[in-house]
């Protein structure tokens, strides 16, 4: 079974994106552009805490249960 989690490679900053990159098979790059993107478009606050929060939610790779 396919888990999302925050790769221990990889990563940028938290790894979050490169986690979403991995679950959905898309390379990490275009997931970054695109997170960018809807960043910039939304007037950055809506996706900013939705990224925080994922750096709580999802777990570090090897640390899943």
């Amino acid at each position: 079974m396919k888990k999302l989690v925050r790769p221990l490679h990889d990563r940028m900053f938290a790894g979050v994106l490169s986690g979403i990159a991995q679950y959905v098979q898309m390379d990490a790059a275009v997931v970054r552009l695109i997170f960018i993107a809807l960043l910039l478009l939304t007037g950055v606050m809506p996706f900013a805490l939705l990224y925080v929060l994922a750096v709580f939610v999802i777990p570090n790779e090897g640390m899943e249960s």
